[in-house]
């Protein structure tokens, strides 16, 4: 019967294709959020006892009293290295420990020395020890401010919306019956051993803290629905723990503009919450989203980016249990003519937003990153949760995939139409269907009978395919995977201690405990050839419903009090993904004795999940505002480390008509992460089905990605190395023009490429804003220059994908386009220069073997191209790396040129040769073709 359910279930959910909101808690439902949210901004009961402040080397300590309750808290302040600030709140003595995230740092921060520059009986003024910024803090009522000179950058409790709810005991539960008289003598007994000790306590309030782990009588009268246990729909929720949410709130003067916190559907710029719900921070499987809401989705992100044209800080708030967060501003509904008029009428107000962050448990660990530029925020979190992992190059290129691939056969007949219809692509992909029973790492013994023989035939074509293994097993006897798991004891355990079990695609299904990393090195241990039968080195993985996804379960996943070892789900519910992540790609790169670079996909991601692969943003619909929306939802993943973000080319679920499904294919080309996927119940798709002419433009679109692979393959490598992220915001470029501040509908790769997408049915024309007054862009197509700091209004057909090159920029292309990535491996460059207003242009040319991690040991090309005085050079930055290459320049295109007499060639042992060239006067473009020196030597060409 189960099964049948499941299937039903499952249709259920598919077969609505629309969201059910009531499935998912709003901040009302959710009891702690409601708690937490009814507090008002006010006098703050929490007070520094300055008393109790001590300052090492590394850190300063300071105890917090909550006068209304008399529990202490233990405030630690760190200054970190790379301007940075960390502060962590948690009980000074409480019941049981609290959980603290492990495994997201890349390692325990560095921390620089604080000093003490004053002190009274109201507060401290710490040095922070670059350029006059200070922390100071104030006793009564409790506050942090961050300043640096006469500003306030960063204000902590300004509000006194700082919550701590201290563990306790709850009295009407303990495991025998208490009378009236035995509690009565009980609390008599409490008073005497009080009064014994108060002698040789400093004061009453400390006598007082001895016992703030228990509920006190002002608490117990103030015992509100949802402390102890709560229930949403059927589902009860045991909360053995009680109370234990954790609030903080941050001011920003100064700042209208916040970022990040993904995902959700929802605008780049960060809305107020003032009259609706908070943003909610949960990993949830929710189907076809809905958009513009602030709703949990599938990934959690806890980092927001706070700007304006003096300064981008950054709060990293690093909690994984169920996180809200609400955002006010005093600008929110002025109109631009409002704020016009403050300013005419002389209104001293200063623009501010005020961040509140709620969390269900664990302790207040926030990090501060004081910047100041946008690029030093991604320095300063990169050094905190590490880069973007630098993906092999065949991953940058087109995936082809549905739900499902019917068979072998099916396999090879979709490859095959990529070939007579001579469009590229680098991976076809599996759904769940493939497995034996949806039990993973297995095949259907009948449609992948051979699997081998199946890869063979794609390696053959230097192809590749990715399969699904979801983090939900099978509950079998015959299925080896599950019984390792359960000899083990692997499984996540119901609060009971029995394995925890819940409906997911295989019927009755057990949960890994990902969080142990005995279960994760058994886990990677099963994706070696030996183990993973029927894999080769070119599958790949795919891990899918990894919120974890529980059909049955609470809001469609894991109960939260579900145990992992010591903690409960509550308190990792957010990391679980990352963790099925990392096993994985662990995995992946054991199996070729960590020589190899992996490809893993993930829905569900937390902080530092940019370490183990890429991410796409779920299952969306075949609706041009789904296609919009892929826009900010991957900006927003870039601000906060994610750079391998991609959306459903032609969306998930629906059937898009051929101009919805030719202009995704127009805007997923120039995405990170470029994939066509589709629901098991939608017609098939591929990109010939929809007649000559639409199969034309989707071939054109798919090659040009195709020519810009090296492109996107130095942007990653720059990822990798630096944190930057690959797709960009234009306010990251252009931090100090407020008109890029809320532009969501266009956006950067890397600096140099500017992307304005037709994301409007029946479009006749589009509206690109150009950034920067001293800045030229370049049309790509047409080679056509245009100023910067304008509107530009562009007409379009359906062959038009509006990219522009800026001036000033050298853009390396490999235009030989052929079936797949590695077939290109040893071709030629052509070299894009585009010439600024001084006629000088800079870019790089960067080469490796495109799939190992021999890059780590030197073993790669870095070059940079410089054109200045009419000469351009390639001159090596990297001369310590060792690596030759095949390829070579074959042709020049310089963009804003003037027509020369002569070319000549200089290479490196001094020869000189006159170079072919055209000129085409009409746009000022300067073609020197075939100088055929080889891309990893040094050279320069002189146009005279």
């Amino acid at each position: 019967m189960v099964p049948v359910l499941v299937v039903w279930l499952a249709l259920c959910l598919s077969g609505t294709w629309a969201v059910d909101r009531s499935n998912f808690k709003t901040c009302d439902q959710s009891s702690f959020c409601k708690r937490q949210r009814a507090l008002k901004p006010g006098e703050s009961p929490y007070r520094a006892l300055l008393e109790t402040m001590e300052l090492t080397n590394t850190r300063l300590t300071l105890q917090l009293i909550n006068d209304n309750n008399k529990v202490r808290l233990l405030l630690e302040l760190y200054r970190l290295q790379g301007n940075m600030t960390r502060v962590k709140i948690n009980e000074l003595k409480p019941l049981k420990p609290r959980y603290e995230v492990p495994d997201v740092l890349v390692r325990e921060p560095p921390t620089e020395p604080l000093s003490v520059l004053s002190q009274d009986e109201n507060g401290v003024v710490l040095s922070l020890g670059v350029e006059s910024q200070r922390v100071i803090v104030s006793a009564q009522p409790f506050r942090l401010d961050i300043v640096e000179g006469h500003n306030v950058l960063m204000s902590l409790n300004s509000r006194g919306l700082l919550a701590f709810e201290h563990l306790r005991m709850r009295k009407d539960t303990f495991s025998y019956k208490v009378t009236s008289t035995v509690a009565s003598l009980w609390d008599n007994i409490k008073r005497v051993f009080s009064s014994q000790a108060e002698p040789e306590a400093e004061n009453k309030e400390e006598a007082d803290t001895a016992h703030q782990a228990e509920t006190t009588k002002e608490e117990e009268e103030k015992v509100e629905e949802g402390m102890w246990e709560e229930t949403f729909k059927s589902h009860s929720d045991s909360k053995p723990n009680g109370p234990s949410a954790v609030s903080l709130d941050f001011s920003l003067p100064g700042v209208e503009h916040v970022y990040g916190i993904p995902e959700h559907a929802d605008t780049l710029r960060l809305k107020t919450t003032d009259n609706g719900d908070p943003y909610r921070l949960y990993n949830l499987d929710v189907f076809q989203y809905e958009l513009y809401n602030p709703m949990a989705l599938y990934g959690a992100v806890p980092v927001m980016l706070a700007h304006n044209t003096q300064r981008t800080t950054g709060i990293f708030w690093l909690n994984a249990a169920e996180t809200w967060v609400d955002i006010s501003s005093n600008t929110a509904g002025k109109t631009v003519f409002g704020k016009m008029l403050d300013y005419v009428q002389g209104s001293s107000e200063t623009p501010q937003t005020d961040v509140r962050w709620i969390s269900e448990s664990g302790i207040i660990d926030v990090f501060i990153m004081l910047g100041p530029t946008p690029k030093d925020i991604f320095s300063q979190y990169a050094s905190l949760t590490g880069t973007q992992s630098f993906p092999p190059l065949s991953s940058l290129g087109y995936h082809q995939c549905r739900w499902n691939y019917n068979d072998q056969e099916d396999v090879r007949s979709v490859d095959a139409g990529f070939d007579e219809h001579d469009i590229p692509y680098d991976f076809i992909w599996l759904d769940i269907e493939h497995t034996d029973g949806k039990r993973y790492f297995t095949w259907d013994p009948h449609k992948f009978a051979s699997p081998k023989d199946m890869l063979q035939g794609l390696k053959d074509k230097k192809r590749n395919m990715v399969a699904i293994v979801d983090p939900h097993i099978k509950v079998d006897s015959n299925y080896k995977i599950h019984n390792e798991i359960r000899s083990r004891g692997f499984y996540v355990k119901n609060k009971d201690g029995g394995d925890y079990e819940g409906w997911c695609w295989p019927g009755n299904a057990g949960y890994p405990d990902f969080t142990q990393p005995d279960m994760r090195a058994w886990w990677a241990s099963m994706f070696s050839y030996d183990q993973y039968e029927g894999s080769m080195d070119n599958l790949y993985t795919w891990n899918d419903m990894n919120e974890p996804s529980v059909f049955n379960g609470p809001e469609v996943t894991m109960h939260k009090d579900a145990v992992h070892g010591s903690w409960e789900h509550r308190d990792v519910h957010n990391l679980y993904g990352l963790y099925v992540h990392r096993a994985t790609m662990e995995g992946l790169i054991q199996r070729s004795g960590g020589v190899e670079r992996p490809f893993v996909l993930t829905r569900a991601f937390f902080a530092g999940s940019q370490r183990y692969g890429a991410v796409w943003t779920g299952d969306n619909a075949a609706e041009w505002d789904h296609l919009k929306i892929s826009i900010p939802m991957c900006l927003s993943l870039g601000l906060v480390g994610i750079s391998f973000c991609g959306a459903d080319v032609g969306g998930f679920f629906k059937s898009p008509s051929p101009e919805l499904l030719v202009r995704w294919y127009q805007t997923g080309a120039y995405q990170p992460f470029f994939r066509a996927h589709a629901h098991l119940d939608t017609p098939r798709r591929e990109p010939w089905l929809f007649g000559p002419e639409n199969t034309a433009l989707i071939r054109e679109v798919i090659r040009q990605r195709y020519t810009f692979l090296p492109y996107w393959y130095q942007l990653f490598y720059h990822a990798y190395r630096t944190g930057e992220p690959v797709m960009r915001a234009l306010w990251v470029e252009y931090p100090q023009d407020p008109a890029t501040f809320a532009v969501d509908d266009e956006f950067l790769i890397g600096r140099d490429l500017l992307v304005h997408p037709v994301t409007e049915e029946g479009a006749r024309g589009v509206t690109a804003f150009l950034p920067g007054k001293e800045e030229v862009w370049f049309d790509i197509h047409t080679f056509q220059k245009h100023n910067g700091a304008q509107n530009l209004y562009i007409p379009v057909t359906m062959s038009s994908i509006p990219v522009f090159q800026r001036g000033g920029s050298i853009i390396p292309r490999k235009l030989r386009v052929r079936r797949s990535s590695a077939c290109m491996e040893h071709d030629p460059y052509t070299l894009f220069v585009a010439l600024n207003t001084r006629r000088t242009a800079e870019g790089e040319l960067y080469i490796d073997d495109g799939h190992t991690f021999n890059f780590d040991n030197k073993e790669f090309i870095h070059r940079r191209l410089f054109f200045s005085n009419n000469v351009l050079s390639s001159v090596n930055v990297a001369p310590e790396a060792q690596f030759t290459t095949k390829s070579w320049i074959e042709r020049v295109v310089i963009l804003g040129a003037s027509k020369p007499r002569k070319v000549t060639l200089i290479t490196a042992d001094g020869h000189k040769s006159q170079l072919d060239f055209d000129f085409d006067a009409s746009v000022s473009v300067l073609t020197i073709r075939k100088p055929s020196m080889n891309a990893g030597e040094d050279w320069s060409m002189a146009l005279q």
